[in-house]
C-alpha cells in the first residue's frame, strides 16, 4: 500500500486537484460538484487577485496508482500584515476515509508553510476566510449551498489525527419562509417609524456604487471579527463582478440614515440548487439549463450570505434594532419572491448578538464548519 503526494502549480496542471473532489465525494448523494471553470479561474494568480497579495501551491494524495485526495497551502500577505503571527494556511481539504492519506496530505501542506517561514497552519480556507472556510463536522443530510462547502462525516476525525485542533467553529442556520415572528416584526416597526431612516432595495441603475456600498459595511462591520481580513480593492471589484452575475434585486436590501447607506442584507439565490446535477461541466447543455433555472425558473432556496451595520450606528441605542429589521424585511421580499426556505450563513460561534437575532427569527442551527490549526 504506497501513498505519493503529488505537487501541482496554481494555474496550471490543476485538472487533478479539481477531479479529487469527485472521487472523494462519489456516491455522496448531498455533494454538489462545483462548477470546473470556477475553480479554474478561483486557482489561477492571473484571474484571481487574491493572489496579487498572496501565493500558494497544491497537492494530490495517490493510493496505489489511485486519486486519494487533495489540500492547497497558502500564506496570504494581508492576514499577516493585520495580524502578523505568522500563520499560513491550508485549505480544499477533501481525503477517502485513509488517516495515512489525510496525513502526508497535511504533512506536505505543513513542510511547505514552514519552508516559507510559518509557525502556524489554520484551515481549511479555500482559499481565505472571505471564501469557502470549515470542515462539516455536523449537518451531513442536505447539500450545501452557495459558496458552503462540505465534507464527508469521517474528514472531522481525519483531521485530528493529523495532529489539527479546533480554532473556531462557524454556522449555519436554517430560515423557513412563513409568518414573521411578532419581536421581529415589533422591531421593524420600530425602525419603520424613524423619519430618518429608509429601508430600501438595491438600486438597479446604479449598481457599481450600491454594490460597493455594500462591501464597504461589510468592511466596516466585520472588520473586529476573528480572522477577518479586508478586501483589497481589486479583490472588491472582482467580488462585485461575481456578485452582479447571481444577485436577485427583491434579495438585496440597503438602510440608510439621513440618505447615507449604513446598513446591508443580501442574500443570493442558491446556485448550488441550479447545478446540482451538471456534475461541475457546462457543456454542452449546462449553460442553457443553468440560464433557465436561475433566471427563468427560479431557485426554491436562497443563502443569506452578507449582512451587517457600521460600526458607529451599532452602539446607538436608537437604532439597536436596525438589524433585526433588515433580517425581518429580507423574510417578506424572500416570500414574495417566491422563496421557501434559507440559509443564514455563516457566524462566527460566538457572535452573540448575531446568533440571538437569528433564533428570534426562528432559524434552527443545522449545519456545523470546523477551522483547525496547529503549531508547525
Amino acid at each position: 500500500m504506497s501513498i505519493e503526494i503529488r505537487k501541482h502549480t496554481m494555474g496550471k496542471d490543476v485538472a487533478d486537484f479539481i477531479r479529487a473532489a469527485h472521487v472523494v465525494h462519489a456516491g455522496d448523494p448531498q455533494f454538489v460538484p462545483p462548477l470546473d471553470f470556477m475553480i479554474r479561474e478561483q486557482l489561477n494568480p492571473k484571474k484571481n487577485p487574491f493572489f496579487e497579495h498572496a501565493e500558494g501551491v497544491l497537492f494530490t494524495a495517490w493510493k496505489d496508482g489511485k486519486l486519494a485526495g487533495r489540500v492547497s497551502a497558502q500564506i496570504d500577505q494581508e492576514h499577516l500584515k493585520r495580524y502578523n503571527d505568522l500563520t499560513g494556511f491550508f485549505g480544499f481539504f477533501d481525503t477517502i476515509e485513509d488517516v495515512g492519506v489525510a496525513q502526508e496530505l497535511i504533512a506536505a501542506a505543513a513542510a511547505w508553510l514552514r519552508e516559507q517561514g510559518m509557525k502556524r497552519m489554520r484551515g481549511p480556507m479555500s482559499l481565505s476566510i472571505n471564501e469557502e472556510i470549515g470542515v462539516l463536522v455536523e449537518g451531513f443530510d442536505t447539500p450545501p449551498m452557495v459558496m458552503m462547502s462540505h465534507s464527508r462525516p469521517y474528514q472531522g476525525a481525519l483531521a485530528e489525527a493529523c495532529g489539527l485542533q479546533k480554532a473556531m467553529d462557524v454556522l449555519a442556520w436554517r430560515y423557513t419562509v412563513g409568518e414573521v415572528p411578532p419581536r421581529a416584526q415589533a422591531a421593524y416597526d420600530q425602525i419603520a417609524a424613524l423619519p430618518e431612516v429608509k429601508i430600501r432595495n438595491i438600486d438597479k441603475k446604479n449598481l457599481d456604487a450600491e454594490l460597493k456600498w455594500v462591501l464597504e459595511i461589510q468592511d466596516d462591520a466585520w472588520r473586529d471579527n476573528w480572522g477577518h481580513v479586508s478586501l483589497t480593492p481589486n479583490e472588491a471589484k472582482y467580488a462585485v463582478e461575481s456578485l452582479k452575475l447571481l444577485l436577485d434585486f427583491q434579495l438585496g436590501i440597503i438602510a440608510e440614515i439621513d440618505g447615507k447607506p449604513v446598513g446591508m442584507c443580501i442574500a443570493l439565490p442558491n446556485l448550488n440548487e441550479a447545478i446540482a446535477d451538471l456534475d461541475g461541466d457546462l457543456l454542452p447543455f449546462g449553460w442553457a439549463k443553468l440560464l433557465y433555472r436561475l433566471k427563468v425558473s427560479g431557485t426554491k432556496t436562497a443563502r443569506l450570505a452578507l449582512l451587517g451595520i457600521k460600526k458607529e450606528y451599532r452602539g446607538v441605542k436608537r437604532y439597536g434594532a436596525l438589524s433585526l429589521a433588515l433580517i425581518t424585511e429580507m423574510a417578506r421580499k424572500g416570500k414574495e419572491a417566491g422563496y421557501e426556505w434559507g440559509e443564514l450563513s455563516w457566524t462566527l460561534e460566538d457572535n452573540v448578538a448575531v446568533n440571538l437575532q437569528i433564533k428570534v427569527m426562528r432559524g434552527e442551527k443545522y449545519k456545523r464548519y470546523r477551522i483547525y490549526e496547529k503549531m508547525l
